[in-house]
């Protein structure tokens, strides 16, 4: 298998990797009495080590990983508490025993983070992965992008689709808090950050498909994250051209209260001025973020979830020029800017969380968040562009630039857009697990409030002739016919809007396992009911209830030398609108808009085996889902205007592979493919690509090491994936003219070399536990990847052009991380 790093070396021209780790993972935690207070000298081992419990109660051990390990935490006078552990490769994971004077605790479960997920159909990633892998955009986000199933035609934005479905039918948690993005963000490299900060995560959990009943109401997938809680304490820097990210943590001197804090401010300007347009541009996008936990005693706890988001957007583009056509026509756009525009986001996202335990089969949280954005959007752009034919001479100095160009006409467009929206929520949730029956159910209420003005128009002209939109109404024959009815903008929409939504949702689900002589089962039954109230200024109230049942089931088979887990899931998955999903493409509200709904088959199995001494997995999904009612959109880069008309039915199927192990020892890597067609029927009209048809995509991240220098390393994130139909003018209609993008492929490599490890911190005692700098190539084979086409007229040939609007190019990028 050498052969395969070499193959990589050659391909980009570099020998480097990443370091070879032992085969271990790390247990944290502290040991208590029953009384909650922390023990000192508890003796924690296993087989082939141990140490004890300082001062404080805290612990820190390393035990072999990728298999099962029995560890013991004893004490003079208390009974023994005994706990099996399977830990992936460099995984952390926190474990607080409490030995009792009279319940001796000896657990025959294997504590593992990976068996629940197998059989729920749960994808956990490494949050060290999340934090090495590069990308344009890096996060959380960027790594679900390698998975299949998941697709983003967008390196500068953190959405991604899922299944056929678009931006807005994905569930984000953090800590069971559902967590909000921006509503007017039509541009990728507008987004700034994400809400999730990778500096804080312990546990990620995604499922892009056939989820329980107990996440929420959306028709494609859930992104389940929970930050971390601080066992000593800690902190992390990491610095480069695109910004900087600051992490600490720590705990009180009683243990009680937990503290971790995040801070990080990105400056994308790094790649968007690698864009063909010159622009003076200067974004400024902040975040703070704190997760708080105090523990009273054993049986309540208190958490604070906080974060603050300032994105600020500034743009004064000056000058552009594209290359397009073929190399025996070619032709270049030129334009010339004026103007500017200045977006604002600012978010601000609160939650309490208080856990109640009485028992050891009992837990009850109650949650209350408020969520509140103010966002503008303001612009005035006046473009002017010409046509004309760029240098092919080879070797000349000028090769690519004009000689002479034609005005062909000028583009102005405006906005003034403004919206305030105010979510608050107030949910319980509960669970009753005893023996092999678990009870999960909870109720929810929410309240949004949106106040919205929108204000935009575009006026375009050609050759002093003012184009109208490209409808029959419109039609006319300028400059050979007089065109005698008063002028308007190409589009204009106007529309003020202040609703309130008041929703009511909760679910009851049941989930056990089984025994068949020896082969174990799973199953879970659930259901989920959503009523909502939309109401408002001039707006007349309706009121809307959905119930969405939904099931799972898994058997494992004991199968000598296989290891396999098969699943099924089906159900009805509701999605009642959100704010944005009633305004129709006029910005008018629409309150009757229905749920639309959509049904789940899933076929899913899982193989775990071991090639060439080391541990695989191929994972494999087939599904189907069924949608009605469905609210057709628009997508342009990530803006999403809706019909508000419920007027279509579509379908999505597929499949879904991943292959991942240890392709290089010591390493996770994988290689996804994914498979997929979907088509909606608007109006009984006939079947057509839905925006989000992706048929196929291809996905590689791969972890390499240079065996004589493991101290050097290399992470490659690679995708391919086919053209979305996103090449039309937004006004028209797909059943006549429907186009495709260009296929888009990426790839971002990033070599990074550890110069302080934890190993020689200990040794040198130095402030660093981890000290390392990289190199990042975004985009590494400087592949044009486009995400719209701009459409210009030209009326002396009376010919249209689709200029295509690129992504970023090669960039390359300097960043340095240390851990304290």
């Amino acid at each position: 298998m050498k052969a395969l790093p070499h193959f990589f070396f050659t391909l980009l021209c570099f020998g480097v990797a990443p370091v070879l780790f032992a085969q271990t993972a790390t247990l944290k935690g502290i040991a208590f009495n029953q009384n909650n207070i922390p023990l000192s000298d508890v003796n924690v081992s296993y087989a082939d080590g141990g140490r004890l419990t300082d001062e404080s109660g805290f612990y820190s051990i390393e035990i072999p990983a990728e298999r099962i390990i029995t560890i013991r935490f004893t004490h003079v006078g208390l009974k023994v508490v005994e706990a099996k552990f399977f830990l992936k490769k460099n995984e952390l994971l926190e474990f607080n025993p409490v030995l009792s004077t009279r319940i001796q605790q000896i657990s025959e479960v294997i504590i593992s983070s990976e068996n629940q997920d197998r059989i729920e159909g749960i994808v956990s990633l490494n949050p060290e992965t999340v934090r090495k892998i590069p990308g344009a955009n890096p996060g959380v986000e960027n790594l679900l992008q390698s998975l299949p199933g998941v697709s983003s035609n967008n390196e500068l934005s953190t959405q991604y689709a899922v299944r056929g479905g678009n931006y807005d039918e994905n569930l984000v948690y953090i800590n069971d808090i559902e967590v909000y993005r921006p509503f007017l963000i039509r541009s990728g490299q507008q987004e700034g950050l994400s809400i999730v900060n990778p500096d804080l995560v312990r546990d990620i959990g995604f499922s892009a498909g056939g989820f329980q009943a107990k996440y929420g109401d959306k028709l494609s997938s859930v992104l389940d994250i929970t930050y971390r809680r601080p066992v000593d304490f800690a902190a992390s820097a990491d610095i480069s051209l695109l910004g900087v990210n600051l992490s600490a943590e720590g705990l009180s001197k009683n243990k009680k209260l937990t503290a971790l804090f995040g801070t990080r401010y990105w400056d994308n300007s790094l790649l968007v001025n690698a864009k063909p347009t010159e622009t003076n541009y200067k974004p400024r996008f902040t975040d703070i973020q704190t997760y708080l936990t105090y523990t009273f005693n054993s049986k309540f706890e208190l958490d604070f979830l906080g974060n603050i988001g300032v994105n600020r957007y500034s743009y004064q583009p000056q000058t552009r020029q594209t290359n397009f056509g073929t190399l025996a026509d070619p032709i270049a756009l030129v334009v010339v800017y004026d103007g500017q525009e200045e977006d604002k986001y600012e978010t601000y996202f609160g939650a309490f969380s208080g856990t109640y335990k009485p028992n050891d089969h009992l837990k009850l949280k109650l949650i209350a968040s408020s969520y509140h954005t103010q966002e503008q959007e303001y612009y005035d752009i006046n473009a002017k562009y010409a046509l004309g034919t760029p240098s092919t001479n080879i070797g000349d100095t000028s090769v690519g630039e004009v000689d002479f160009t034609r005005a062909i006409g000028s583009q102005f467009t405006h906005a003034r857009n403004n919206l305030d929206a105010l979510i608050v929520n107030l949910q319980h949730k509960g669970q009753y697990q005893k023996g092999s029956d678990q009870l999960d159910w909870g109720l929810k209420y929410a309240r949004e409030s949106i106040r919205d003005r929108l204000q935009e128009y575009e006026i375009i002209d050609s050759a002093g002739f003012s184009i109208r939109p490209s409808l029959e109404r419109f039609t006319n024959q300028q400059p050979y016919e007089p065109f005698e009815a008063p002028l308007k903008p190409f589009s204009s929409r106007r529309a003020q809007n202040d609703v309130v939504i008041n929703r009511v949702s909760g679910y009851f689900q049941f989930s056990k396992r089984l025994n068949w002589n020896t082969t174990k089962a799973w199953y879970n039954l659930g259901i989920r009911s959503h009523l909502w109230t939309v109401s408002g200024q001039d707006i007349a109230s309706k009121t809307q209830q959905v119930v969405s049942p939904r099931g799972q089931f898994s058997l494992k088979p004991t199968w000598k030398n296989t290891n396999m887990v098969f699943r099924l899931a089906a159900g009805m998955y509701h999605q009642p609108p959100f704010y944005r999903e009633l305004r129709d493409m006029q910005g008018q509200v629409i309150p009757d808009v229905k749920a639309q709904q959509s049904i789940h088959l899933v076929a899913g199995n899982d193989w775990s085996f071991k090639l060439w001494e080391r541990p695989f997995s191929l994972t494999s999904e087939a599904y189907y889902k069924s949608l009605s009612n469905v609210n057709a959109y628009t997508l342009e880069n990530v803006r999403i205007r809706y019909r508000a008309k419920n007027d279509a039915e579509a379908y999505a199927y597929g499949l879904d592979l991943r292959l991942s192990g240890e392709f290089v020892p010591g390493t996770e890597s994988w290689i996804s493919l994914g498979l997929l067609k979907t088509e909606e029927n608007i109006q009984n009209r006939g079947y057509i690509s839905r925006p989000t048809d992706q048929r196929f995509k291809l996905g590689f991240l791969f972890q390499d090491y240079v065996p004589t220098i493991p101290d050097v390393k290399l992470y490659l994130n690679m995708v391919y994936q086919t053209g979305l139909p996103g090449g039309s003018p937004n006004y028209a209609n797909p059943y006549v003219y429907q186009t495709r993008l260009p296929f888009y492929f990426r790839a971002d490599v990033g070599f990074a070399y550890t110069i302080i490890n934890s190993k020689r911190a200990l040794k040198s005692k130095s402030i660093f536990k981890e000290l390392s700098a990289g190199l990042e190539i975004f985009n590494i084979f400087d592949r044009n990847n486009s995400i719209t086409n701009t459409f210009v007229r030209d009326a002396a040939t009376q010919q249209q052009y689709a200029v295509p609007n690129y992504l970023t190019p090669r960039v390359f990028n300097v960043k340095f991380s240390a851990k304290f």
